[in-house]
C-alpha cells in the first residue's frame, strides 16, 4: 500500500533533511582554530614523535607546523640530523630523504586539504607515515 502525503507536508521537512545531509557529507569542513597532534605512527620502538599544529580558517587548513622530535637525544630531526649517522652512508641518505619529506608534506597538505591525498616522497616514507599519523591525531580534536 502506497501512502501519499500532501506536497505541503513533505516540503516542511526539506530544510531539516538538507541540514542532516550537510552534516554527514564526506568533505565536511574542519572546525576553525588550532589543533595539535602527536604520533609515532607504527614506529613504537623508535624514539621519534611527529608533532603537528594545524591552523584552520573558514574550514580550510591554512598553516601547518610539523617537526619530528627525537626523544632520546632531545633534538628535532632537521637538515643536520644526519651527523648522528656519520660514516653510515645509507642512513645519511635516509636522513636527507626524510628531511625533504618533513619540509614538503605540510605544503602538500595545505594544497590538497586531505591527508589521504598527500603522496609520500620516494625514500621519505618514514616521515610521511609520522606526518600522516600526527595530522590525523590533530584532526580528531
Amino acid at each position: 500500500m502506497l501512502i501519499v502525503y500532501p506536497k505541503s507536508e513533505i516540503m516542511k521537512y526539506i530544510p531539516f533533511v538538507i541540514l542532516i545531509l550537510m552534516a554527514f557529507r564526506a568533505d565536511n569542513p574542519k572546525k576553525d582554530g588550532e589543533c595539535k597532534g602527536i604520533s609515532r605512527s607504527i614506529y613504537t620502538d623508535e624514539p621519534y614523535y611527529g608533532h603537528t599544529r594545524l591552523t584552520i580558517e573558514k574550514g580550510r587548513i591554512i598553516k601547518v607546523d610539523f617537526c619530528v622530535r627525537d626523544s632520546d637525544k632531545h633534538v628535532n630531526f632537521d637538515g643536520a640530523y644526519e651527523k648522528y649517522f656519520a660514516g653510515n652512508d645509507l642512513y645519511v641518505q635516509q636522513c636527507r630523504n626524510d628531511w625533504k619529506g618533513i619540509q614538503a608534506y605540510p605544503d602538500s597538505l595545505i594544497k590538497h586539504q586531505d591527508i589521504s591525498k598527500v603522496d609520500a616522497i620516494s625514500g621519505a616514507t618514514w616521515a610521511h607515515n609520522i606526518f600522516s599519523a600526527s595530522v590525523k591525531e590533530a584532526l580528531k580534536k
